[in-house]
């Protein structure tokens, strides 16, 4: 248990930092607001990302091991 919520803590840092500074670079380009946006972007995302990769990814585990199972 401990390594599935440390893995999702990390996952959506990754992720939800990543996407949202590519979705406001691409909204609003590099400009005077973009680091206040991005990270007004990022803290509304993580905790949805972070509950999302908690629940998927068990999921999303088993489905890749079927997956890959089908393809070997």
């Amino acid at each position: 248990m401990k390594q599935r919520i440390i893995f999702a803590i990390i996952m959506s840092l990754v992720l939800s930092s990543m996407m949202s500074c590519w979705i406001t670079f691409i909204n609003l380009g590099p400009g005077d607001q973009f680091l206040n946006q991005w990270m007004t972007a990022f803290r509304l995302a993580w905790p949805v990302a972070g509950i999302i990769a908690f629940v998927m990814g068990p999921v999303i585990h088993n489905m890749t091991r079927r997956v890959v199972s089908l393809i070997s």
